[in-house]
């Protein structure tokens, strides 16, 4: 055993090999600290995972939580379904049988029926759903980067009264203003035409609001104030830089305008009266009110709205993707 001299006055026993000695020289030189001896390897890992699980919610509010998702997702999903099981079958066997089961199922062809019915008119009808939705969005989405971006990052007069303004739009219905467009672009000779559904359509005051919130917490000054030391101008700095770390805004405010434009009935219906420019639903509306005198337009209704369901499906299983997790983590050095 060996005594050593503590600088506060005390003494420290213990010789150089010892436990407590090693362990405590060890600590006090920043070394690794020594693995108990009864641990295995892996064992800090099963430590670190009990942790974890300790942090996680009860198991009753977990079981609470996926029976109320598993409701909703029935709650949504059950349409669906009796859309699917509905196009497979004719139109007296959609009044006869039972809706929610197959019955003499042959959905190629009568899908088939659906698309060169009228001459294929529901393929164009489709066409021009596309092209409103599409373009519509994609011009809507644009703009509302632009404009939230702005809002966010300039300093100008009477920002604050803008932006309360693009608020007040939120609050007023699509229906309320269909009218008074209407008489709109008749004077200019626009009506029943395609601009008299795109136009309105580009016009997004929620994906302007949008916009304006996720640009303020996303898109760092310092890094706008990088690009402009570095000699970017405005644009190219909002093109490379804003539009970027925007994409998660971006892409939820294309996906809601998308979804609203193609489900849009009303403005179609007040702005056209060519069956060429109609979209779907207003589309498959016409063929209701006349499957009292042809039956088998109740069957073409139901497959062209199973039909109708499929873009916004694969719409959205494309770019949840990128609503896991934000593009801005890491592009600035604290």
């Amino acid at each position: 055993m060996s005594e050593a001299n503590d600088p506060t006055g005390g003494v420290v026993v213990g010789g150089p090999g010892g436990a407590a000695g090693g362990a405590a020289g060890g600590a006090a030189r920043g070394g690794p600290e020594e693995v108990p001896p009864g641990d295995r390897p892996g064992a800090g890992r099963r430590r670190a995972a009990k942790r974890r699980k300790g942090l996680e919610p009860p198991l009753r509010h977990r079981i609470i939580t996926a029976s109320l998702l598993t409701v909703a997702a029935l709650y949504f999903l059950t349409p669906v379904y009796w859309l699917v099981v509905s196009s497979t079958k004719s139109s007296s066997d959609l009044f006869g049988t039972f809706g929610f089961w197959f019955h003499d199922p042959h959905p190629l062809d009568y899908l088939h029926r659906v698309l060169t019915y009228d001459d294929g008119i529901y393929v164009r009808w489709f066409v021009n759903s596309l092209m409103y939705a599409g373009v519509g969005a994609l011009a809507a989405t644009l703009l509302s980067a632009a404009a939230g971006y702005a809002l966010a990052k300039y300093r100008f007069p009477g920002r604050e009264g803008i932006f309360n303004v693009i608020l007040a739009g939120v609050l007023i219905p699509g229906t309320a203003l269909a009218l008074p467009l209407y008489l709109l672009f008749s004077e200019i000779g626009l009506a029943n035409t395609y601009w008299a559904v795109l136009i309105p359509s580009v016009v997004s005051p929620f994906g302007v609001y949008l916009c304006r919130i996720y640009a303020a917490a996303a898109v760092p000054d310092s890094l706008l104030e990088a690009a402009r030391i570095d000699g970017a101008g405005e644009a190219r700095i909002f093109s490379t830089l804003g539009l970027r770390l925007m994409t998660p805004a971006l892409v939820t405010v294309f996906l809601f305008q998308f979804v609203h434009i193609w489900n849009n009935f009303f403005l179609p219906l007040v702005m056209l009266s060519d069956s060429d420019l109609y979209p779907i639903q207003l589309g498959l509306t016409s063929w209701q009110g006349y499957a009292d005198r042809q039956p088998e337009l109740y069957q073409y209704t139901v497959g062209g709205a199973f039909l109708s369901v499929l873009p916004l499906m694969v719409l959205m299983g494309v770019l949840q993707r990128y609503w896991r997790t934000g593009l801005t983590e890491g592009s600035v050095k604290a």
